[in-house]
């Protein structure tokens, strides 16, 4: 691993503040519904929710951004941030998402000098943008040199990373539970950035409706720890 690599590994980090650990995308709704209650039951789900929604949409972002960056085109992102705000059709979903776009945004353009983060940041202050961190990781990758496919491949360990803590908690799961559902899915990563790359544009968007109707419902629950 060179430093371009190790630097973009910062923003996987659980301690890398960007509000992550407040969001279970609807996996809160299978826990209370008992569907979702051990380590064999989160790994289904979590196969479900990264290869029947987080591929066809933060997935595919992250790769159509960098390109559009390799490109310089930057209108392609700012229709890509309008697509992601668009096809998330929770509510909580779509505004916790963009909350932690806007944070991920201000830390990183903190961290490197970036044209387009400071493009984005004065986007979204001026209410022309909303903020997605799938983006956001795409403008690092890209300045960092990455390439493409890490990049790709580094959002989704992120994600995935992110809810395997928060099962931890919520389930819960023990901590062995949750490192051992985060190996298997090294595997289920590299699948899935390697679907990434074959995907076409029309492929954006598509979702699982179960997924869809649990975060949905989440606003519903009466007794929760996650926002979304």
């Amino acid at each position: 691993m060179d430093n371009r690599n190790l630097a973009l590994f910062q923003l996987c980090d659980s301690n890398f503040p960007t509000g992550a650990f407040s969001h279970s995308y609807g996996l809160e709704s299978y826990i209370q519904e008992d569907r979702v209650h051990d380590h064999a039951t989160f790994a289904e789900w979590l196969h479900t929710f990264v290869h029947g929604q987080l591929v066809y949409a933060d997935g595919l972002a992250v790769r159509l951004a960098y390109e559009a960056l390799r490109n310089g085109n930057l209108d392609d992102i700012w229709k890509l941030d309008r697509m992601l705000h668009a096809q998330n059709l929770p509510r909580e979903t779509r505004e916790g998402t963009q909350k932690m776009g806007e944070r991920m945004l201000g830390l990183v353009a903190t961290l490197y000098p970036e044209p387009a983060l400071s493009a984005y940041r004065k986007r979204i202050a001026a209410k022309q943008s909303f903020g997605h961190p799938a983006l956001v990781f795409a403008m690092a990758g890209y300045h960092l040199e990455a390439s493409g496919p890490t990049t790709v491949t580094y959002y989704l360990y992120s994600v995935v990373s992110s809810l395997v803590q928060n099962a931890v908690r919520a389930i819960p799961l023990g901590q062995t539970a949750g490192q051992k559902v985060l190996r298997h899915f090294q595997e289920e990563i590299a699948v899935a950035a390697e679907k990434v790359g074959r995907m076409d544009r029309d492929d954006f968007g598509i979702v699982s409706p179960g997924l869809e109707r649990s975060q949905m419902e989440h606003e519903r629950i009466h007794v929760r720890i996650f926002m979304s």
